[in-house]
């Protein structure tokens, strides 16, 4: 079975607190007509500090999508190897030891992918697959861990290196005026994550279980808007609504395999505000403290799209990790409206070990007594035979 291990994180350096961004929101838009609106939205993100990958008198300035994408590019090979070289410590493998890597991002563009540039430049093989996901915005980062536990079971043994890459800040638009695009502006942080699939072996979520959920008729609830000058971030009204539509389908996925979801260990979702994580308290009737992880994310780092669940992950390795055999749900959601949820189980790499080697010998003495039970009878028709 496939084991996700512990991840790396790295944000930028340039901090914004929530007061700052309202300060600005104020100084930048003192006409809007929504403009209180907009500070009540902003200020109830449960959002307290983000990150961003130039300074905001940088980020405020829009130089042309050509040279937003250059930026991305550079940040990128810049940051990237040292989230995938600690990754991949975590998971006690060297670059040889991977089969594929999967990067998510949805906030810059590359061709070829950075799939290939950590190929050659990182110490891969080059039959290294390559498996870039840049359209699934914030529920990539549970896409990704699905695809490579597809992966694994598809070629047991193997293992999967996943990079998600995501630079907000460089989205920014000033001039579009839009409530949704100004509440973006004071929620979405930037950060990197790497993590690796074990095929055999590791400490950490032992996947059992993945699926996916598509909402119907809800395309244009969050999206892209491609103009000359980037990516225009759409949020529509209805979006903090969606849990009641996703939190049946969590529910219905862990049955089929005899799990209550509402009823697991531990819980690693995407906070896309706090009202996402509000409601799912309320539908799955679980208290508010079971989605520690993923608040904690939202109030110090924002949102930071693909990165969330990551970024949840490992705040619940730094705790300590849950118990051996502690059952719990990783679940990213994104545009589509989408929902990747993946049901997994803590293991422990010497606990899983022994486990396995117990199960051999208790198969090898079942075996044994087997034999023996069946070996008079078979001299009794050896001897048979023979007097015959």
């Amino acid at each position: 079975m496939a084991t996700l291990c512990r991840p790396a994180i790295a944000v930028p350096d340039h901090v914004i607190t929530r007061e700052e961004t309202l300060e600005l929101a104020r100084t930048l838009h003192a006409d809007h007509p929504q403009l209180g609106l907009a500070l009540r939205l902003i200020g109830n993100t449960g959002v307290r500090t983000r990150r961003l990958v130039r300074p905001i008198e940088e980020t405020l300035r829009h130089p042309g999508f050509t040279a937003r994408n250059a930026v991305y590019e550079a940040e990128a090979k810049a940051r990237v190897p040292e989230v995938v070289r600690r990754a991949l410590d975590h998971g006690q493998l060297a670059p040889t030891d991977i089969d594929m890597i999967i990067y998510v991002s949805c906030t810059g563009f590359m061709m070829p992918s950075m799939t290939a540039w950590i190929i050659n430049n990182l110490g891969f093989r080059p039959e290294t697959r390559q498996l870039p996901i840049a359209q699934l915005g914030c529920a990539a980062g549970g896409a990704a861990i699905n695809r490579a536990h597809d992966f694994c079971v598809a070629y047991p043994g193997a293992n999967v290196l996943i990079v998600a890459c995501e630079f907000c800040s460089l989205c920014y638009q000033p001039t579009d005026l839009a409530v949704g695009n100004l509440l973006s502006n004071g929620l979405f942080g930037d950060a990197l994550a790497a993590a690796v699939v074990r095929g055999e072996g590791g400490t950490g979520v032992r996947l059992e279980r993945n699926g996916s959920h598509l909402v119907p008729g809800t395309e244009d609830w969050i999206s892209y808007a491609v103009r000359d000058t980037g990516f225009h971030f759409m949020l529509d009204k209805r979006v903090p609504g969606t849990m009641a539509m996703l939190a049946p389908a969590m529910r219905d996925m862990a049955a089929p395999h005899d799990w209550d979801v509402s009823n697991l260990d531990f819980y690693v979702v995407h906070a896309g505000g706090p009202r996402i994580l509000d409601d799912l308290s309320h539908y799955l009737d679980l208290p508010p403290e079971m989605f520690r992880y993923s608040r904690a994310t939202l109030t110090e780092r924002g949102n930071i799209a693909s990165a969330v669940i990551f970024d949840a992950l490992e705040r619940l390795f730094e705790e300590g990790g849950a118990d051996h055999g502690a059952r719990g749900v990783i679940a990213g959601f994104g545009p589509g409206i989408t929902a990747e949820i993946t049901l997994g189980t803590w293991t422990e790499a010497g606990r899983e070990e022994d486990r396995e080697r117990e199960e051999d010998r208790a198969l090898e003495a079942a075996r044994d007594l087997e034999m023996a039970v069946q070996a008079p009878a078979l001299q009794g028709v050896g001897s048979g035979a023979a007097e015959g």
